[in-house]
Order: C-alpha cells, then sequence, then structure tokens
C-alpha cells in the first residue's frame, strides 16, 4: 500500500549561491539588490526555488547561470539552513552552495538583479541568515584551499607567482613571506612556467605560469599531499 503523506507538512526548499571572485588583490564575493519584500532593497545573495523537475544541484546551476551567463563553473554544497524563523513570510528550508569564478571570464551578469562584486572584507550586512552562510563558506573555501588546488579555480589561465600568492593572501587573509610562498609553490611540481612574460609589473617582467592538473592527478595518486 502506497503511503499517503498528505497528513505531514510541507515545506519550500531554496538554494542560495555564495558566489566568490578574484580581481587579482582581493577576494570579491557577487551581490544582489533583493528586488521584491520582505527586505526589499537591501542585499542579499542570489537564490532561488528547487523547482519538482530538478535537483537541488541543478537548481544551483540554473540561478548561477541566470545572474552570471557561464555554466560549468566550480560548484559545490555548503549546508542546509533549516532554523524555523529564518524567513518570516514561510517555512523556508535552504540548501547553500558557494561557487568560484574567474572575473577576467566573459560574464554577462543579468541588469535584472542589480548585481555588484563586493570586496569580502568591506561586505555590507545582508538579510535574513546569509551573513551566516558567507561565514560558512569562507571557512569552507579556506579548508579547501589549504589542501588542494581549488584556489586555482579563481585565477586566469596564466598568472604570475605574484598573482598566486595574492590569491591565497586574500582567501587566508593574512601575510605570507614571499621567498617561503615561492619556495613551497615550486617545491610542488605542479605548474608550468609558459616562458612569456608579463610586462607590466616590471621592467623585467614576471613569468606567467599555469596549473598542470594531469600533473597534480598523477601526482595524487602516487599519494602527493598538496599543503599550503
Amino acid at each position: 500500500m502506497t503511503e499517503d503523506y498528505s497528513q505531514y507538512p510541507k515545506h519550500l526548499v531554496a538554494v542560495d549561491c555564495i558566489i566568490f571572485g578574484f580581481d587579482g588583490e582581493n577576494l570579491k564575493i557577487l551581490l544582489v539588490k533583493r528586488n521584491f519584500e520582505p527586505q526589499m532593497g537591501e542585499w542579499s545573495l542570489m537564490g532561488g526555488f528547487v523547482g519538482s523537475e530538478e535537483t537541488s544541484d541543478e537548481a544551483a546551476n540554473r540561478v548561477l547561470c541566470t545572474l552570471t551567463g557561464l555554466e560549468n563553473i566550480y560548484l559545490e554544497q555548503l549546508k542546509c539552513y533549516t532554523e524555523i524563523n529564518r524567513e518570516p513570510t514561510a517555512r523556508i528550508m535552504s540548501i547553500s552552495y558557494y561557487a568560484l569564478i574567474n572575473i577576467e571570464k566573459d560574464i554577462q551578469i543579468n541588469e535584472q538583479y542589480s548585481a555588484k562584486w563586493v570586496e569580502l572584507q568591506k561586505a555590507p550586512d545582508l538579510i535574513f541568515d546569509h551573513n551566516e552562510m558567507v561565514k560558512d563558506a569562507v571557512a569552507r573555501l579556506r579548508r579547501r584551499a589549504s589542501t588542494g588546488p581549488i584556489g586555482f579555480e579563481l585565477l586566469p589561465e596564466k598568472f604570475t607567482m605574484k598573482d598566486l600568492q595574492n590569491l591565497y593572501e586574500a582567501i587566508f587573509n593574512e601575510k605570507f613571506d614571499k621567498r617561503n610562498f615561492t619556495s613551497k609553490i615550486n617545491s610542488m611540481d605542479i605548474l608550468v612556467n609558459t616562458n612569456k612574460k608579463d610586462m607590466t609589473s616590471s621592467r623585467k617582467g614576471s613569468f606567467l605560469y599555469r596549473f598542470d592538473e594531469k600533473k597534480y592527478n598523477k601526482k595524487i595518486s602516487r599519494g602527493f599531499m598538496f599543503k599550503i
């Protein structure tokens, strides 16, 4: 006999996306201006409801594509937020995701949402429990970045060693010794020197590198440990 679920309460399920970007110096998040009540006009994460014919992963990808025009970007489920009164209008449970976007990509921000890149350290207060979501996402990003090459998702394909150090300093909100950082990265042997230079930083220029994913995967299969 089929179970009758009509006696049980029904709740709404949403997704909220914490979208990180890096401009070469600062870690940023992409926020939107809420265009409906409650709290219309306040800053918010980009979100939406999970459709009846899609998974939460599919919903999160759809929401991201709607805002940025991008597909196939790094996206990871973070946590489910179920506080009873987290939203004043209805019982809404939200599954949060964080995404990593290279700002230099051809991003087509949907003007409908009045979206803006904001430095993480200067971000305004957000609606509902979105501040908590951002805090949890930053903690997860730091854990991932300390034990894997996730940070390269935020960089262009070719980057200088200074770009890479700037990125990790932005993620962890601390300064690293240049010599020690460069030595640690070089010892991992997962970058390829393109033998091309970025001439904007100095007269001598700085070599451009790229992340060698194939070499990294081979090293991982042999027990290699990435650690910053």
